[in-house]
């Protein structure tokens, strides 16, 4: 049984393979347009799936997607009669809506087939039932309380839910134009975060202020019944709709926030300006009345589904400040966040949706890895290192994991590329940046000479599974960074570049089952320091997470990374020749991947 699982003309789009309840590839197409969220029809990332499973597109039995026009229909309807929005938001959702029904025609283009070879069964799923089977049906329980939250999927925001071995009850809805993802987005957008996706810097900003404004913020959005609701005089969306691009390429949108917000908190950041204390104050105002919210939908799901276990899905839990207090705030106690929680796991959503809710087979897999992209063999790695004659050692594990840890305790960054690419948002030891997290300078060193990002933005630590307790106030696992999470303070002088200004840590949890060479890594690193745990943050630079050989190489050269590890085979600055110009064959690397 060959299921096909697509998030589909939409930011963040990308594919994913399971066959007979098992996933056997998942990634974003970002990865190989290289361009951030990209939006559209994620025809590489089909490409690979299929090539990982072994089978052909003609071999398909279904195509499951994450979108549905006709999901929520009398709410579009009754919205349209009464709020009669502008002509050109409705021509924006009829587009995409044609665009859905040409799905077979562009798998077969993406194939080079013809389309009626291609005789899988197609399923438009509705957007929020996909967000809640990636997170309950691939994760460890048989029962949970579910939650999605994000900005908005098939007319709905919020959905408070349940699931019970291979089905899925829903309880409430929340529906357009109120939802807390809207909000966290047009206040990003008013700080001056241009970007999609640019909420986790607000996140992050969040931690030096305070929340001078949440009593403002509380008028701003409330709770009601098992929902929120948007004061709608700060926001435009409900009857401009939101202005966004979303054709093959980086999505953009632009803000829709009305002059009653600016009355309210002051004239918009322009990108260009600086960060004030005012502007990390809003930050910490948004962050905690997210929280307020959060935690209120999350017990009022309790009353309806008391159980331990919780599973969340949506953009809104890639907050992972939210995450790592819901067991102070709430009665839960195992909580579950898969990787690639916002839209680009909605395609694992709807494969598994498919596979356990509307064929009931058994469930038989647990997510518990986030290594399902694009590997690639020792072969390939000396072949990019070989074709713009760089020097290298080829060294085996312990000696590597020797010579790695020597440079790290010297002060050096290292680029760790190693087995299957990660699916989300987080690098989590395969495509790595890595550094020594004991010392105070290393996170303005890689900010500014690395990364090229804002000076306040925070690097998480990959923690050996078995010393959590010891360094933080849980024993609890995290394995995808999903939560921010109290470091112990008599810890927090030890490890200052990865504790973040408010003594917390988003955390990841290495376990040596799921990733053994990143956890011998971290394990020798241990036992020359007596530190068991590595600064991580994601291969890249103001780009996708790098994907092949040869994007590490490029991202190599063009920064102030000391050391490059591909597979066995181990390059640092120094070994390259006097004559050697980092910049010239990062330059002739640009032009062959033109070629």
């Amino acid at each position: 049984m060959n299921i096909l699982g697509l998030n589909a003309y939409h930011g963040d789009a990308a594919a994913c393979l399971v066959q007979n309840g098992q996933l056997i590839a998942a990634v974003e197409e970002e990865r190989f347009t290289r361009v951030k969220h990209w939006a559209g029809f994620p025809s590489q990332s089909i490409r690979y799936c299929l090539q990982a499973g072994g089978i052909t597109a003609q071999e398909l039995n279904h195509i499951a997607v994450s979108f549905n026009p006709k999901a929520n229909f009398h709410r579009k309807l009754l919205f349209t009669l009464q709020q009669r929005p502008s002509l050109s938001s409705l021509r924006d959702r009829f587009r995409k809506q044609r665009k859905s029904v040409s799905i077979q025609e562009e798998l077969a283009q993406a194939c080079n087939c013809s389309p009626e070879k291609i005789t899988a069964t197609i399923h438009n799923l509705e957007h929020h039932s996909t967000h809640l089977a990636q997170s309950f049906f691939v994760s460890p329980f048989s029962q949970a309380a579910i939650l999605s939250v994000d900005g908005m999927g098939d007319f709905a925001s919020t959905v408070l839910a349940a699931g019970r071995d291979n089905e899925l009850e829903y309880f409430s809805r929340t529906y357009f134009p109120h939802s807390l993802g809207y909000l966290y987005n047009a206040i990003t957008l008013y700080l001056g975060f241009p970007k999609y996706g640019d909420e986790y810097k607000v996140m992050g900003l969040a931690a030096y202020g305070e929340p001078e404004y949440l009593e403002a913020f509380r008028r701003i959005v409330y709770s009601k019944g098992d929902g929120l609701e948007l004061n709608l005089d700060y926001f435009t969306h409900h009857k401009q709709g939101i202005s966004m691009k979303w054709d093959r390429g980086e999505p953009i949108v632009k803000p829709f926030h009305s002059q009653e917000l600016e009355k309210m908190l002051g004239k918009m950041r322009h990108p260009e300006a600086e960060l004030t204390s005012k502007h990390q104050n809003i930050a910490a105002s948004l962050q905690a009345v997210t929280e307020e919210i959060i935690f209120y939908l999350l017990n009022r799901l309790y009353n309806r589904f008391p159980s331990e276990n919780l599973c969340l899905g949506g953009g809104v839990a890639m907050n992972s400040v939210v995450n790592g207090k819901i067991s102070q705030n709430t009665p839960f106690n195992n909580i579950y966040v898969p990787p690639g929680a916002a839209d680009s796991g909605t395609a694992i959503g709807a494969a598994f949706y498919v596979s356990q809710q509307t064929l009931q087979q058994p469930r038989n897999f647990i997510l518990d890895s986030a290594a399902w992209g694009c590997e690639f063999s020792e072969q390939e790695c000396w072949q990019a290192l070989q074709k713009y004659n760089l020097p290298v050692q080829t060294l085996e594990k312990q000696e590597l994991c020797d010579r790695v840890v020597d440079e790290l305790c010297q002060g050096k960054v290292v680029g760790w590329f190693q087995g299957r690419m990660e699916f989300g948002a987080r690098a989590l030891g395969n495509r790595s940046i890595l550094a020594d997290p004991r010392r105070a300078d290393m996170r303005d060193i890689i900010n500014s000479k690395i990364k090229l990002r804002e000076q306040f933005r925070p690097f998480a630590p990959s923690i050996l599974e078995e010393f959590v307790g010891e360094y933080f106030q849980t024993s609890e696992s995290a394995p995808f960074m999903e939560r921010v999470l109290t470091i112990r303070p008599e810890k927090r002088e030890l490890i200052p570049a990865i504790t973040h200004i408010d003594g917390t840590g988003r955390l990841q949890t290495v376990n040596r089952e799921t990733n053994p060479l990143y956890w011998d890594l971290i394990n020798t690193f241990a036992q020359r320091t007596g530190i068991p745990m590595l600064l991580n943050t994601s291969f890249n630079e103001n780009e996708p997470i790098v994907c092949s050989p040869e994007e590490a190489i490029s991202c190599f050269l063009r920064t102030d990374m000391d050391i490059l590890v591909l597979g066995s085979y181990y390059l640092t600055k120094k070994m390259l020749p006097l004559s050697t110009n980092p910049t010239e064959v990062f330059l002739e690397l640009i032009d062959s991947s033109a070629k």
